[in-house]
């Protein structure tokens, strides 16, 4: 991850400076930056999933509990003006990796800058598995036997 300018005294969160006339700080945690990001991330085509395959383990629990961790997937590093996002994903067949990737960076470069308020150092995408449409099909089956 790139090196983030002004770094803040206490890495759990990002001091965002208001530029409004009213004095005051605003501070957003560093869990919510990671949530905004894996929303952002979520919401382009092409990804079926965020995390590496024990993170998604997880996942699958959380989910089935409704927990969804919004997080999963996606690690942060923020500094006073500045964030760097890594993201791991699991791209769905037949998506085009690079636009994909393209595609979450630019959705997570222009959440940090609209919904967070800081410069966006760096996103580092990571392609980590691609999900095959028969995958679901044959979680689906029961697993008794090859033959029918």
């Amino acid at each position: 991850m790139a090196n983030v300018t002004g770094g803040a005294a206490d890495k759990s969160r990002a001091d965002v400076v208001d530029t409004s006339p009213l004095d005051g700080r605003t501070t957003i945690e560093n869990p919510v930056v990671a949530k905004i990001a894996g929303i952002a991330a979520r919401e382009v085509a092409g990804v079926y999933a965020l995390g590496g395959g024990a993170a998604r383990v997880v996942g699958t629990i959380r989910d089935a509990l409704n927990s969804t961790d919004l997080t999963q997937g996606v690690s942060v590093e923020v500094g006073e003006k500045q964030v760097a996002v890594d993201v791991t994903i699991v791209a769905e067949y037949p998506a085009a990796l690079q636009t994909v990737a393209a595609d979450v960076r630019t959705a997570i470069y222009r959440a940090m800058r609209d919904l967070v308020g800081m410069e966006v150092a760096e996103v580092n995408v990571t392609v980590n598995d691609v999900h095959l449409p028969s995958d679901d099909d044959q979680e689906a089956e029961p697993q008794a036997g090859r033959v029918r």
